[in-house]
């Protein structure tokens, strides 16, 4: 089931989440083989592409197997916002993205401090501010990622994606939690349902999407358009290829294998060491290979170790004789753990 949002046509319903600290170009990535059918960048201070801030335009590179991608904005201030659009949309096609995300959901409080984040959707005329400029500056499709609202007793999602809607925005995002929520509790879907029902555009459903069938229920549930996961791919990017092939054809495929798993570890640090560097990557990725072991025999004294490394070349090899002795011992990837006689003497890192 392909899509549209705006000029932008995707081959699947089922999206990486712009995801804070974790969606990186590596990651995205990963997806993308795996299957995701577009991907998000982490959020992008919209302040720093306005004032032609190097590092920041540096944050936004991307690969050209990434498309397509989007990258997402955070700020507050309507005219700095069309100004980062318009910068967004003067580089060169190569860079250019394919979609501009405006951050209305994030929780955390350095964020909302700055009135941006989820802090915006207690000023729905700055929304229709804020969309209305920068879809006026933007060529490409102007999108947001929003929440059902500050709290429970101000759940404004419908009145939200109204304003989004008439003010020029081609998609929304609805992760269904108030910000107070953050990620606790249960997600409220039927509140993506409700928003969908009042707008024309591209509604994307988002939150407690763990397994290939919550991805489905969520869409017969809803009717939302396509679906965002976010931490249902940390250390799992084969969560797309599971998804699709259980959408597209009914086929449950099993998870990754622990061979799988440790060797696209061992991949995506080279890729981080290319993107970052070895110093920055050596730190990046100590939570993704948390990610890869997790569940793993023995995992938490891998992680461990990885958390003490300082180069990448001594992490490659700990998940190196981590992946041979899983081998040796015949460990199924998601075996229970077994007991230390079991175990044999498996050594963690050799």
């Amino acid at each position: 089931m392909s899509g549209r949002i705006g000029s932008v046509q995707y081959e699947s319903p089922f999206m990486l989440a712009p995801l804070a600290g974790v969606s990186d170009s590596p990651f995205r990535q990963l997806a993308r083989e795996q299957g995701a059918a577009m991907v998000f960048t982490e959020m992008v201070s919209a302040d720093g592409l306005a004032r032609g801030n190097q590092a920041t335009l540096d944050y936004c590179a991307f690969e050209p197997g990434e498309r397509p991608i989007g990258i997402q904005l955070f700020g507050s201030d309507p005219g700095v916002m069309a100004e980062a659009t318009r910068v967004l949309n003067d580089l060169p096609n190569e860079r250019r993205p394919d979609l501009i995300d405006i951050n209305m959901g994030c929780p955390v409080r350095k964020v909302v401090n700055r009135s941006a984040g989820a802090a915006l959707l207690t000023n729905v005329p700055q929304i229709r501010e804020i969309v209305s400029r920068m879809s006026g500056a933007s060529r490409i499709p102007v999108t947001a990622k929003i929440r059902l609202g500050w709290d429970g007793n101000s759940r404004n999602v419908v009145d939200v994606a109204k304003a989004l809607e008439d003010s020029g925005a081609e998609a929304v995002a609805i992760h269904a939690r108030t910000r107070a929520e953050k990620f606790e509790g249960e997600a409220h879907w039927e509140m993506i349902g409700e928003a969908k029902r009042a707008v024309g555009i591209p509604v994307i459903g988002n939150g407690d999407v763990r397994a290939p069938e919550d991805a489905i229920r969520m869409i017969e549930l809803t009717g939302c358009d396509a679906v965002m996961l976010g931490r249902a791919a940390f250390g799992d990017p084969w969560v797309f290829r599971r998804v699709r092939a259980f959408h597209e054809r009914g086929e449950e495929l099993a998870p990754p294998s622990a061979a799988e798993r440790l060797a696209a570890g061992i991949r995506h640090l080279a890729m981080m060491t290319a993107a970052v560097g070895a110093d920055s990557a050596a730190r990046e990725m100590r939570k993704h290979v948390a990610w890869y072991v997790k569940g793993l025999p023995r995992s938490a004294k891998v992680r461990e170790q990885v958390n003490r490394t300082g180069s990448v070349d001594e992490m490659a090899n700990l998940l190196r004789d981590y992946l041979t002795d899983l081998e040796e011992h015949g460990l199924d990837a998601f075996a229970p753990e077994p007991s230390a006689a079991a175990l044999g003497g498996l050594r963690a890192s050799g």
